[in-house]
């Protein structure tokens, strides 16, 4: 298993990673069918965050295909440069042996190089592996947000965790 950063050329790959995330769990924000974006699209944005200095996506592969990733995502403004919103996701066949917590380990290591000092995310208050994932990796509840999602027909809490880098 390799992690490393996306690139251009990840942006076909990327998007079949995305879109299997989408249709495999209802943990992601996408639905099924939801993701419109294109390949071309999606260059463009893997380069566009490539040239961010607090912006990246790093992927995990495994014999050239793409099971998971990591996005975090900077402030645009002076006075949240210093915070990246992370979004994440891990291939249904692939939990389970620690590529979460890679991917984690990997993207403070990176934030923390960058000189980022917050890190922060969202987690549907049902998706307990991920809580825990998250907990262990040092992310801290902030709040909850009530009703937040609609999934399933149903109202969804998420959470709000932070990680303070020192």
């Amino acid at each position: 298993m390799v992690i490393r950063p996306a690139v251009e050329s990840d942006a076909e790959g990327f998007l079949r990673l995305t879109r299997r995330l989408d249709a495999e769990t209802n943990l992601m924000m996408l639905e099924p069918g939801e993701r419109t974006t294109s390949v071309a699209e999606q260059a463009d944005r893997i380069r566009s965050i490539n040239e961010s200095s607090n912006q990246t996506i790093l992927v995990a592969e495994e014999a050239g295909q793409l099971v998971g990733y990591i996005a975090l995502l900077g402030g645009t403004f002076r006075r949240n440069r210093h915070s990246a919103y992370i979004v994440a996701g891990v291939l249904e066949a692939y939990t389970g042996r620690g590529l979460g917590r890679q991917l984690f380990t990997e993207g403070e290591r990176w934030a923390r190089e960058v000189g980022l000092h917050r890190l922060e995310l969202t987690v549907m208050a049902h998706n307990h592996r991920a809580v825990v994932l998250y907990s262990k990796m040092g992310f801290r509840f902030e709040g909850t947000k009530r009703d937040s999602l609609k999934v399933d027909g149903e109202y969804v809490d998420e959470y709000y965790m932070a990680k303070l880098l020192e």
